[in-house]
């Protein structure tokens, strides 16, 4: 289908802004990235019960996740390697490894820090997440689909809105249209304030013909200047274009060439590139 490729180019950089691959947490990165500290049915551990090998795993897990955020992915993967060799069993450690390895296009051994860390910690949601994210990445729905909703599933788990928003995204991606508006209307009854939901939301209704509906949820994104960009104008205006507001559509345009004269959007608007 013509939708799925358009879809996806959308949606990858707006994952990169708050429905980022979770399964570790640090300074610097979004909250949205974080996880629960401590497992189910632990006492909660203070600085006092750190060991000498906790502290230096932590401090190289820092380390790993500031490497990762900035796509220094071997720098990243070393300091992973030397976090488990101090905690081989350190759940942090082994979703990052296999975040690290995907963003480094290593699929199998991705997927399999992935399984380690389900095998250690059975229907762990973050694992679960980012283990469906890779499946989706590799076309393998029906599978992803599994891990997203055994993730949303448990009860633990305090981060079901990007979940949603992630099986929505992949189910736009394989054309599953209507699933997606689905996945994404959950995710945005989750978290209504999410503006990554609010922007994939309005695309997949955008696609689906739901011109009005599209236009309330783009208006809430574009309507605080520190959300907006140019993929969330350019869905905009052609919104506003497919409800035959010119004057919306001038608006825009003014603005999309204002603030990004070198986007791929404002590239698209200037060849009237508006249904790809």
């Amino acid at each position: 289908m013509k939708t799925a490729p358009s879809a996806s180019h959308h949606v990858s950089a707006w994952m990169r802004l708050a429905a980022c691959l979770v399964g570790f947490a640090a300074a610097g990165l979004m909250s949205a990235c974080a996880v629960p500290a401590g497992s189910k049915g632990e006492e909660p551990r203070t600085a006092s019960d750190q060991t000498d090998a906790d502290r230096r795993a932590s401090v190289r897990m820092e380390m790993a996740a500031l490497y990762f955020g900035r796509g220094q992915f071997n720098t990243a993967l070393d300091d992973v390697k030397l976090a488990l060799s101090l905690k081989p069993d350190l759940r942090e450690a082994i979703n990052l490894r296999g975040l690290i390895y995907a963003a480094m296009g290593e699929a199998r051994l991705a997927e399999e820090s992935f399984k380690r860390s389900l095998q250690l910690f059975p229907l762990d949601p973050d694992t679960l997440h980012n283990y469906g994210w890779l499946l989706c990445q590799q076309q393998r729905w029906a599978e992803a689909d599994v891990q997203f909703d055994l993730a949303v599933a448990q009860p633990n788990y305090t981060a079901p809105s990007r979940t949603m928003m992630a099986k929505g995204i992949c189910e736009a991606r394989s054309g599953r249209m209507a699933e997606a508006e689905r996945s994404l209307a959950k995710a945005f009854e989750y978290d209504p304030a999410s503006p990554a939901v609010a922007v994939n939301f309005a695309e997949v209704l955008y696609r689906n013909r739901q011109y009005e509906r599209a236009q309330f949820y783009i208006k809430r994104v574009n309507a605080q200047p520190e959300y907006s960009n140019a993929q969330s104008l350019w869905l905009a205006l052609r919104i506003e274009r497919r409800l035959g507001n010119t004057r919306s559509m001038d608006e825009l345009s003014q603005s999309l060439r204002r603030k990004y004269p070198d986007s791929p959007e404002r590239q698209a608007l200037d060849d009237g590139r508006f249904d790809e």
